[in-house]
């Protein structure tokens, strides 16, 4: 029995004594993968390649072990480019498979497609019902399409009615201002803006640091005017199936204007609105175009819709997006200044035990400090009076000194971004979009 090897042993024992032959190591690699061992295969064709660079099987073998093991990003490296050297129907499947994966379906379609036109037994692979090749238009999928009514589609988002109003809010006076002028008096002085012929609805895009408020504003800004508030995730919208995303965005627009006046919040905007010469994909290109088509209310009007936006890259927006009717309000939302830092720590210390604290002491040693970084700040500080608590049993109240020791251990995480910020507020800033920038910097 002991001198019966099993295949694997049997081959990795010939490899020993001729390491560069490469048809045994391909066959070793071969029965590696077939036995579900991807991980070893891939060890094997890769030694393989460095004897025979260019040996298409070879390519086709390591791309499967990467696709076993998830590793995406490296099938496709490998097999798009064994498609450059020959477009077998075997390589053609393998990379729709991965586009499938990778979201892009459109591509994927297009790929089986052709394996199809090699290969007539493909009909029987399970990418033919996922990808919807040749289906009955009752199917769910149809060339990759999900088939969807739109009329009515309804959204998939709740309806919040936010408690808080702009008193919750600490600082940023001239950017709610912008949102009363834009948002707020059209609702409460509408009379006054019917006379001047100005629709109640339109966009505003905020942009700025992460961590500066521009969630909690929009919020805010609902509950000013106790209208519903509906917060729109990249998740909720973004499909992986051809006219999914479009769908969805309808689906949400609907819902907003059938519960007028509605504020509707895209955070991460630039992930759904990229610009356009940037996408490689018409499915994202389709996505963005359905986009301007519900801000500019082409099929149902958006009058009492209240469109505001966040996003933490503007400089990667489509251009069309700034189009008056559109985001035609772009509002800088900086790290808050000394005085809002300090009407924040006190928000943020509302409830809490605390002696007499000096808010704006503690505010000047948090220049560039974003609202996260404050909320950082009294939380770092908590955490060092709950482990003294714990210790004697008596909690003791905040003070100054435990917030301005906090202040020291807390980095400002407005800094990166301002690097970045600054190159594209003086080399890319033809129209004026970034002079808030310039001025904050005092550039």
């Amino acid at each position: 029995m002991s001198g019966n090897l099993d295949p694997i042993q049997a081959l990795r024992a010939a490899l020993n004594f001729s390491p560069d032959n490469v048809p045994l190591r391909q066959h070793l690699a071969d029965t590696l993968l077939s036995q579900g061992e991807p991980a070893a295969a891939e060890q094997e064709y890769a030694q393989a390649l460095a004897l025979d660079p260019n040996n298409p099987q070879l390519k086709f073998g390591l791309g499967r072990c990467f696709y076993q093991q998830g590793k995406d990003a490296q099938a496709l490296v490998v097999i798009e480019d064994l498609l450059k050297q020959e477009q077998t129907a075997a390589t053609l499947t393998l990379h729709a498979r991965l586009l499938l994966r990778s979201g892009n379906v459109e591509k994927a379609v297009q790929q089986f497609r052709l394996a199809l036109s090699q290969d007539a037994s493909l009909q029987e692979s399970d990418l033919v019902e996922q990808l919807g090749i040749n289906a009955a238009a009752s199917s769910d999928v149809i060339e990759g399409r999900v088939r969807s009514n739109w009329a009515g589609s309804p959204g998939p988002q709740e309806i919040e009615r936010p408690a808080i109003g702009f008193t919750d809010v600490g600082g940023m006076e001239a950017v709610k201002e912008e949102i009363r002028l834009k948002i707020i008096y059209p609702l409460t002085h509408a009379e006054i803006y019917k006379a001047y012929g100005k629709a109640i609805g339109g966009g505003i895009l905020m942009y700025g640091p992460p961590g500066c408020g521009k969630t909690h504003l929009a919020r805010a800004t609902a509950g000013e005017i106790q209208a519903g508030f509906i917060a729109v995730g990249l998740n909720e919208i973004l499909d992986m199936w051809i006219g999914n995303s479009e769908k969805n965005l309808h689906g949400v627009f609907d819902q907003a204007r059938r519960h007028a006046p509605c504020v509707l919040f895209f955070d991460e905007v630039d992930a759904l609105a990229a610009s356009r010469a940037d996408l490689r994909q018409s499915a994202g290109r389709q996505v963005i175009n359905q986009f301007l088509a519900e801000l500019d209310g082409v099929q149902s009007s958006n009058e009492g819709v209240l469109i505001l936006a966040a996003t933490n890259a503007p400089w990667h927006l489509d251009s069309a997006f700034r189009r008056p009717g559109r985001f035609d309000r772009i509002l800088f939302v900086p790290p808050p200044d000394a005085l809002g830092r300090a009407t924040i720590l006190r928000l943020l210390c509302k409830g809490k035990p605390s002696a007499d604290i000096d808010f704006e002491l503690v505010s000047k040693k948090t220049d560039q400090f974003s609202g996260a970084d404050l909320k950082a700040l009294v939380d770092v500080a908590i955490e060092k009076k709950l482990q003294t608590a714990i210790k004697t049993g008596i909690p003791e109240p905040l003070t100054t000194k435990d917030l301005a020791k906090a202040a020291e251990a807390v980095k400002s995480s407005t800094r990166e971004w301002f690097s970045t910020a600054r190159n594209y507020a003086v080399h890319a800033n033809q129209d004026g979009t970034y002079d808030e920038i310039l001025k904050y910097l005092k550039l």
